[in-house]
């Protein structure tokens, strides 16, 4: 089968199954490009969502995008693409009759509930293996100064975002340009 092909029907299951919003779509786009297809390394994956994080746009479609260009280059980015939405527009359309026929049955609320969940245990799972990549980026046994290091910059950023209200994206940026610095100078 075709490379091209191989992309769009890898982005079309993705989507299929993609419940539960942005950071929910990662662990499936990271089980299909990196365990399932073998495109990229776990570490590759990693920074590809680093890069995903600051770029505007949905996270499923920006990381199909990334994935399929760096497979196939630009047909490929088209292909991931367009294996993302096809799935989902024909889902929203087929929702969006039944939630306006049935919004107010048990049936509907117990579905919804249920999504909600799994949804949250996407993130999770996302939050767990992201944060590990970023604490033992070298497996099980990192370097003591790079852990602490790596420490000190998620404290640094929850702190800012959460506690002083500044946006993400300054505080992903100082993140990059303080990690470059000290692994410039000192790491």
């Amino acid at each position: 089968m075709g490379l091209l092909i191989r992309i769009v029907l890898a982005f079309m299951k993705v989507s299929a199954i993609a419940f539960g919003g942005a950071y929910a779509t990662i662990p499936l786009v990271e089980e299909e490009a990196v365990v399932v297809q073998g495109w990229m390394t776990y570490g590759e994956f990693a920074d590809l969502i680093a890069i995903d994080e600051i770029t505007p746009g949905p996270i499923l479609i920006n990381s199909a995008t990334f994935v399929g260009m760096r497979v196939a280059g630009i047909p490929g980015a088209i292909a991931a693409t367009v294996g993302c939405i096809i799935i989902p527009c024909i889902f929203v359309m087929i929702l969006l009759v039944l939630y306006r026929r049935f919004h107010d049955s048990a049936l509907m609320e117990g579905a919804m509930v249920s999504l909600k969940c799994m949804a949250v245990a996407l993130i999770a799972s996302t939050f767990i293996k992201l944060g590990l990549n970023a604490l033992l980026p070298e497996g099980v046994a990192p370097d003591l100064a790079t852990g602490i290091f790596s420490v000190a910059v998620i404290c640094g950023a929850f702190y800012l975002i959460n506690q002083k209200k500044i946006s993400p994206l300054p505080v992903m940026l100082g993140c990059g340009a303080v990690n470059l610095l000290a692994h410039l100078l000192f790491l």
